[in-house]
């Protein structure tokens, strides 16, 4: 006995796949605290560029987070050594970036 169609066409079952791949995927970087996908590029340019803007702080601010957290899981040694010197310098950069690009958002 044969299993009944769950697709009409060949169409629909890669229609159905391509949805079920993107859930999986998006339900990845969710589990990986990353942000979002971008937008559809057939959004109008202002809108576009300030969501990309908005995902570029986002990320930043992940990054931001995560070297904090890092920095501050070391050893007090390796906190006043001049590596975590230039880690700070870096942090503070990536940190000013972050600041900046709040203020378009």
């Amino acid at each position: 006995m044969s299993q009944p169609r769950k697709y009409a066409d060949r169409a629909q079952q890669q229609a159905a796949y391509r949805v079920r791949c993107a859930a999986a995927l998006r339900s990845q970087r969710q589990a990986k605290g990353l942000p979002a996908l971008p937008p559809i590029p057939a959004m109008p340019g202002s809108a576009r560029w300030r969501a990309a803007a908005k995902m570029a702080h986002d990320l930043l601010d992940t990054v931001c987070n995560e070297m904090r957290a890092y920095a501050d899981d070391r050893s007090q040694q390796w906190q006043e050594s001049e590596r975590a010197e230039e880690f700070e310098e870096r942090l503070g950069g990536i940190e000013d970036a972050r600041d900046t690009l709040s203020e378009y958002c």
